[in-house]
């Protein structure tokens, strides 16, 4: 069975591990903090593939920033990370194939795969985290684009320019639904600018009346772009999943969103594919690639 050496790049951590045409992890997940700098980051993925990629048949990147439809290299903006790293020469770094995708459009293609979304030709997944990320499959193939930018939540949901998105735009989904999006949310209601995600979570599960109606109001606007994005792809099913997923109740999400649309009904589901699910995704990918 061929096995692919999978690496999850993002803002604040890198990922590898090994994993086979099943989606299944076969060695230790290994964890390292993202360096600072292109070459630092270079350096680092360099070791990782030379320690391992005898074992493999294919390198597997799952990374931050949209990738073109050669899988190839970065063609959009990566937010946090090192400058310069788009032009990171992803094939120059091994003697094996080397094959990259975007880590929302690998995460779907995991839950397409193997997780909530298994099954269904046509599904979207959003994830909730720090930002807001997304991945569609339609016909049971990943929407890429004219380009490989397809997929970003950065469609907007009001127009007088209230929030200022990380983007450069103003009111996007992103700066609603997003972490950043819960804790303005809660520092417009509250009047606290030391508010905090955490607080808000907490206060919600415990009982607090105010931190209740803040976490309302945040998943109110999820479903608001749940509605937007089922209007437009018809999916069997709409997959949450990052940090903030666990706490959002799906089951209003799906009563609301199916009271709203235009088209036929959908459900909103949690991911089910796992904490590694970028990997994941990116492995079953590159092992269809070769």
């Amino acid at each position: 069975m061929k096995k692919a050496l999978a690496l999850d790049v993002g803002g604040t951590k890198i990922y590898n591990t090994i994993i086979n045409e099943e989606g299944e992890i076969l060695a230790e997940v290994e964890k390292h903090p993202t360096p600072k700098t292109f070459d630092e980051i270079k350096s680092l993925f360099e070791n990782i593939i030379k320690k391992y990629e005898k074992d493999v048949d294919v390198i597997a990147f799952s990374t931050c920033g949209s990738v073109n439809n050669e899988h190839t290299g970065i063609v959009g903006s990566t937010g946090n990370i090192a400058k310069g790293y788009p032009s990171m020469n992803f094939g120059a770094l091994s003697s094996k194939k080397v094959f990259v995708e975007n880590d929302a459009n690998c995460a779907a293609w995991a839950e397409h795969i193997l997780g909530a979304s298994k099954g269904f030709a046509d599904s979207v997944m959003i994830t909730l985290g720090t930002g807001v990320g997304g991945g569609i499959i339609v016909d049971n193939k990943l929407m890429k684009g004219k380009n490989g930018a397809a997929g970003e939540m950065h469609f907007k949901m009001r127009m007088d320019k209230h929030r200022k998105c990380t983007c450069g735009a103003y009111d996007c989904f992103e700066i609603y639904a997003s972490g950043k999006g819960l804790k303005i949310t809660a520092e417009e209601i509250s009047g606290n600018p030391d508010i905090t995600t955490y607080d808000v979570i907490g206060g919600m599960q415990n009982g607090d009346k105010l931190m209740t109606k803040i976490f309302n109001r945040w998943q109110e606007d999820i479903m608001l772009g749940l509605v937007g994005l089922a209007n437009i792809f018809d999916p069997s099913v709409i997959v949450l999943s990052g940090s903030l997923a666990e706490f959002v109740d799906t089951d209003y999400l799906t009563r609301e969103v199916n009271s709203q649309i235009v088209t036929t009904p959908t459900v909103v589901k949690k991911a089910e594919a796992g904490n590694y699910s970028g990997m994941i995704g990116a492995a079953l990918l590159a092992l269809e690639a070769v």
